[in-house]
């Protein structure tokens, strides 16, 4: 397991305030018998809290001690401003157990609720400050969200434009024997050399092959670039072509081959721009 995340997970805070679970503190017993970084841990944070506790621990004010001295049967003593010059009354031991009990109680109470309140303010802080990074995360997200989708829309926009455009040659690309359901568009601009594709019926293919765009110029074949096809109907920026006769398509192997594979073909438009 991963300690130091386990520490970070505020286990050993919730363990400490009697915050954890019953299975919670199984586990956590269960692990600091197998780790002593667990132990130092556990050790350091309740010695945190307990100098912490006794950092804003108040002195008790003069008349809480003259009530306390009064509920035990004894005269506060001359510091208190007590005038009395009768001795003090010295109870039995048996009259004084309840009281020093009780005063021992009130200690303890007061030094757990001192401790419970540390620990919750500390517990706050950190939802808090946890609450804030999840919040910048995710403005951080959106931004870059929709940084993206103003790109792809900026894309998609310019992409409509050019095959919108009236000087934009429709190539209809139709299947060959090889793949006779096979069909496509290219959207060719000679003027700008643009040429964009568009799959309306293309078979996916195995992870190692791609679909591979040539344009013909002059009966030799020129890359224009791989695709992969996918059930929806694509709009592919592909190479630029000042020339071309002829647009084809062919399988080859993934990133694409220098020389199209014939034999595997899959469809072929001429371009009726002339040239």
């Amino acid at each position: 397991m991963n300690l130091k995340d386990y520490i970070e997970s505020g286990i050993i805070e919730s363990y400490v305030m009697g915050l954890a679970t019953e299975s919670e503190r199984a586990e956590f017993e269960r692990l600091c018998a197998q780790y002593p970084e667990l132990v130092a841990a556990r050790r350091k944070f309740e010695e945190s809290i307990e100098a912490s506790a006794k950092e804003q621990a108040l002195p008790t004010p003069p008349e809480v001690k003259v009530k306390i001295f009064e509920a035990i049967g004894k005269n506060a003593p001359s510091s208190l401003g007590s005038t009395s010059s009768n001795p003090p009354n010295i109870p039995s031991m048996q009259n004084s157990k309840n009281p020093v009990r009780g005063s021992g109680m009130l200690r303890f109470v007061a030094a757990a609720a001192i401790i419970l309140l540390i620990g919750m303010v500390w517990l706050y802080f950190q939802a808090k400050q946890r609450n804030q990074d999840l919040v910048r995360e995710n403005d951080g997200l959106k931004t870059q969200r929709d940084t993206a989708q103003n790109i792809l829309n900026r894309i998609v926009q310019e992409q409509k434009q050019a095959i919108g455009d009236p000087n934009t040659t429709v190539v209809n690309m139709v299947g060959t024997k090889a793949a006779p359901r096979s069909s496509a568009n290219v959207y060719w601009d000679s003027a700008s050399s643009s040429v964009y594709l568009v799959v309306k019926n293309m078979p996916q293919l195995p992870n190692d092959q791609q679909y591979q765009l040539w344009a013909l110029i002059d009966g030799k074949p020129n890359d224009l670039g791989v695709f992969d096809a996918t059930n929806d109907k694509l709009i592919l920026k592909m190479k630029d072509t000042k020339k071309a006769q002829a647009f084809a398509i062919t399988i080859e192997k993934r990133g694409g081959s220098s020389s199209p594979t014939l034999e595997k073909m899959q469809s072929m438009g001429k371009a009726t721009q002339t040239q």
